[in-house]
């Protein structure tokens, strides 16, 4: 909002060719230098390439001069005041399915979504990626239904009305229940009708005073004379001048579309990115964020896989980490401003979700499924690592994609959003920050009693490999089937087997149990005579008692220590 004007920005989303380049056209009645299609590129290829903003202003209805400062409200007692105005600021983003990061990047910038739909054709597979991005971004939704003018004319209205049940009963189940659907004809004629002059923009009005940023503030204001910093760059500058399409300001607050004049500033120097006030933005190397699945993306997150990371404007390929709450906390309420490290939380080989089954690969796998008993915790985050660094906000919004998915299999490539709770800005976060982050494996083996050696210890086989360095399990309890909490107290030989002492004693019926009785080693083959020490026999328990030994280990623990709880 600048002056007696609200501004409002809406971004005009959809599949390629549906028109919404024409449609802002139309709408507008002012353009910057980054409207309709005007760079070079885009005029070759027949395609928008990157995000337009134009703008269209209307006397601003009564239920909003409420957001008019106390002091312009207050104005309007003067003699014969300027009526105050709403601006809505067009955001026109590209349909093409590889520019995916610029329409995540636009749609985060934008309070309302225009869905625009070609009516020949109905919903496509960008126009169901544009309406995924808009649930996660945006509150607010209205559908055009546009190129009417190519639907016979007898059957004109017949085809909107079946379209416009379509895209009703598409968003039946999603946010934007019931929004509007609006039919149009953007551009009469089709295609191939002749293109209308555009307006010129910012760049051109302050042309030679310096270097001109455009942008649309996220949160905050700004006056003339500020100090702004460049953080991917490193470099402050001060503002010498702005303009709000054609108009000059001095000053500008969260959603208005702004550019700003400084000086001594190579514009090759950055294409797109963050400007903010000094040292209120850091770079981060990884980070903590609570996430989402989106339901329409086909199979599991796994930990370990890469996605493409999309933070604001920049798009980065990412590493993540899933973990949830310890199982007793899974229904805990979900923390969505911040992240506690004085908590522990639970490694998850891939994000949990009802349609997905516990994958049944491994110890921990086994130990987590028993625990979940089949229901998803209400949060759980993931450790992102970057790439490359990016600079954004605190709590901004992320969104993880699958941009590499082949854009004619008709999938959704939309993964998951997520807000980021905790960025890690030293480059040696994996020495100096994770190991604070306690996200521990649930460890479970088992083995078994071979024989009693008196009422205090037994022998215990089956738990180790030969191999494993059993000193560093001493100390651990252990379970035994019949009841009794043991304590591994050293090896025994060379070949896996330890001692395990029992502080309680064995009970009686245990005794009884693990009473001894002669088996058989080993048996000769047929034809085979059995060597002396094959053929011995030796005492074993009369029924198999088990030994559990179950312990956490920490991931990030550089000592990987073994604990148990108490």
């Amino acid at each position: 909002m600048a002056g007696r004007r609200v501004n409002v920005n809406v971004g005009v989303l959809g599949h390629i060719d549906s028109g919404k380049t024409a449609l802002a056209r139309a709408l507008s009645t002012t353009a910057s230098t980054a409207a309709f299609d005007k760079q070079p590129q885009s005029r070759e290829r027949g395609i928008t390439l990157d995000l337009g903003f134009s703008c269209f202003s209307v006397p601003l209805p009564a239920r909003l001069r409420s957001a008019l400062p106390a002091s312009e409200a207050a104005s309007d007692a003067g003699p014969e005041p300027a009526a105050p105005q709403l601006q809505v600021t067009l955001v026109d983003c590209p349909g093409h399915a590889s520019l995916i990061r610029t329409i995540i990047g636009g749609a985060q910038i934008i309070d309302l979504m225009m869905l625009v739909i070609d009516v020949t054709k109905g919903m496509q597979t960008q126009s169901a990626e544009c309406l995924v991005i808009g649930q996660i971004a945006c509150q607010k939704l209205l559908v055009v239904l546009n190129k009417i003018d190519l639907l016979a004319e007898g059957k004109r209205q017949a085809a909107i009305d079946k379209m416009t049940k379509k895209m009703q009963k598409t968003l039946e189940n999603t946010k934007f229940r019931g929004a509007p659907v609006i039919a149009v004809a953007a551009k009469p004629g089709g295609p191939e009708a002749p293109e209308t002059e555009a307006p010129q923009g910012i760049s051109e009005l302050i042309e030679g005073q310096g270097t001109v940023m455009t942008g649309t503030i996220l949160s905050g204001s700004i006056s003339l004379g500020d100090s702004v910093e460049i953080p991917a760059l490193k470099v402050v500058k001060k503002v010498k001048s702005m303009q709000m399409f054609h108009m000059p300001v001095t000053s500008a607050m969260q959603g208005d579309r702004l550019g700003i004049c400084v000086t001594q500033f190579d514009p090759k120097l950055l294409e797109r990115g963050l400007v903010c006030a000094p040292e209120s933005l850091h770079t981060i190397h990884a980070a903590l964020i609570s996430l989402e699945k989106i339901p329409y993306f086909r199979g599991p997150l796994q930990t370990k896989a890469k996605f493409h990371i999309t933070v604001g404007h920049e798009t980065v390929m990412g590493r993540l980490m899933f973990f949830s709450p310890a199982p007793d906390d899974f229904d805990h309420e979900p923390v969505l401003d911040s992240f506690d490290f004085s908590r522990e939380y639970l490694f998850q080989e891939q994000f949990l979700c009802k349609d997905t089954a516990l994958a049944d690969s491994g110890e921990a796998d086994q130990q987590v499924g028993q625990a979940t008993k089949g229901h998803c915790p209400r949060q759980q985050w993931a450790l992102v690592e970057f790439e490359k660094p990016v600079t954004c906000p605190r709590l901004c919004l992320m969104i993880g994609s699958r941009l590499d998915t082949d854009i004619h299999s008709n999938t959704c490539r939309l993964a998951f959003h997520g807000t980021l709770l905790h960025g890690l800005e030293d480059k040696n976060y994996a020495e100096s920050i994770l190991p604070r982050l306690k996200v521990y494996k649930l460890k479970h083996k088992q083995g078994l009693v071979e024989r009693v050696m008196d009422d205090y210890s037994v022998i215990g086989r089956s738990l180790f490999k030969k191999e494993t360095n059993i000193q560093l399990f001493v100390g651990l309890k252990v379970h035994l089937s019949t009841g009794e909490l043991g304590v591994i107290d050293s090896a025994f030989g060379q070949s896996g087997k330890f001692k395990v002492h029992i502080p309680g004693g064995l009970s009686p019926e245990s005794k009884k149990i693990l009473a001894p009785v002669l088996k058989k080693r080993g048996r000769a083959g047929r034809g085979e005579v059995a060597r002396e020490e094959e053929g011995m026999e030796r005492p074993e328990p009369s029924q198999p008692v088990t030994l559990s030994l179950t312990f956490k280990r920490y991931v990030f623990d550089t000592h990987k220590r073994m604990v148990q709880s108490s």
